[in-house]
């Protein structure tokens, strides 16, 4: 019995020990979200998905753990939205610009309508389905939303003119693809992850995006030339399915919802600061990269055929029986409000 006692008090010893041992967000954690991303956790997308799942294992307390899976290792590109609904992952981030006939309203921020930096264009997005609650997410809910800065063309030869760009096969997405129809190129669609092979073997050659991809994907020693002519952000969106949604705690949905507008600010100043200022410098000095002007006149020629895109655009929403006009209207105020 003695021996009994001591083995129990022994027992007892090593299980207080290791209560202490062991971090308190271990213990704690009651709810285990998994997170999916298409593209590798080093792209700016991947870092905030990482920042706001520390967030909220922090402000929980250690009661909530996010799993990330990014690099398409849950969910790919065009199975993201699909994937959160059939609950293959209990969070989604997808590229809304992608698949523009999806969400259509939200297609609208990808227009060429003058955003100059991530940040901006990001709390604009942020505001703007805040407020207008597209239909298009209504089997989700939103946790964040960001987008990158402008697309620059970034291709394998100098584009400094109409007659360069004319024919030649550039990546793109979403609203990408009109504005490289309407300047003269051969728009090609794909997910990112799949571009640097392309642009290898020659499938394509270049692409049209923002300018970190030249060091996340190494795009940096096959495209040696970025022309100086800011076109269209691409939207990114992170959700989860409504009915999981309302599965969880209130506490915890209160730290998530916290988090929203926080996201788009975070992850614009990230973005225009840190990732696409280092991504040119890398890409100067490791692979001479040079950046091709456009001649005023040749900017005012470019300008002019991408000046249609909207009015078209806002035909199409009307026969959808969307309010494209208001849309945009708030766009611009709220685009420049941020600016300030």
């Amino acid at each position: 019995m003695t021996n009994c006692k001591k083995w129990v008090r022994a027992a007892q010893a090593a299980a207080a020990l290791v209560v202490i041992l062991v971090p308190s967000a271990v213990l704690a954690a009651e709810i285990t979200l998994k997170y999916a991303f298409f593209a590798p956790a080093g792209t700016f997308p991947g870092k905030q998905m990482a920042h706001w799942a520390a967030e909220v294992a922090k402000r929980t307390g250690g009661k909530v753990e996010v799993k990330t899976f990014p690099g398409g290792t849950l969910l790919g590109a065009r199975e993201m939205y699909d994937g959160v609904s059939k609950g293959v992952a209990d969070i989604g981030l997808g590229a809304p610009s992608y698949d523009p006939g999806r969400f259509a309203l939200t297609s609208g921020v990808s227009l060429p309508v003058g955003f100059k930096t991530a940040t901006v264009a990001s709390r604009t997005l942020w505001a703007l389905t805040q407020e207008f609650k597209p239909k298009e997410f209504e089997e989700f809910k939103v946790i964040a939303m960001f987008t990158t800065e402008p697309g620059y063309i970034q291709s394998r030869t100098a584009v400094a003119s109409l007659a360069d760009l004319k024919g030649m096969k550039l990546r793109a997405a979403g609203t990408g693809v009109p504005v490289l129809k309407a300047l003269g190129a051969a728009p090609v669609g794909m997910p990112m992850p799949e571009v640097p092979q392309s642009v290898q073997t020659r499938v394509i050659d270049g692409t049209m995006t923002s300018r970190e991809v030249l060091k996340d994907f190494k795009l940096a020693g096959a495209l040696k030339y970025v022309t100086d002519y800011p076109t269209v952000v691409v939207s990114f969106a992170a959700v989860m399915d409504a009915k999981r949604w309302a599965q969880l705690p209130a506490d915890v949905q209160k730290v998530i919802d916290a988090l929203g507008p926080e996201m788009a600010v975070w992850t614009g100043h990230y973005h225009d600061r840190e990732n696409v200022g280092a991504a040119l410098e890398w890409a100067k000095k490791e692979h001479g990269l040079k950046i091709v002007s456009l001649a005023a006149g040749e900017r005012a020629q470019w300008d002019a055929r991408l000046k249609p895109m909207e009015e078209d655009w806002v035909k199409e929403m009307n026969a959808k029986g969307l309010p494209a006009e208001k849309y945009l209207a708030r766009l611009r105020v709220l685009r420049d409000q941020f600016a300030k």
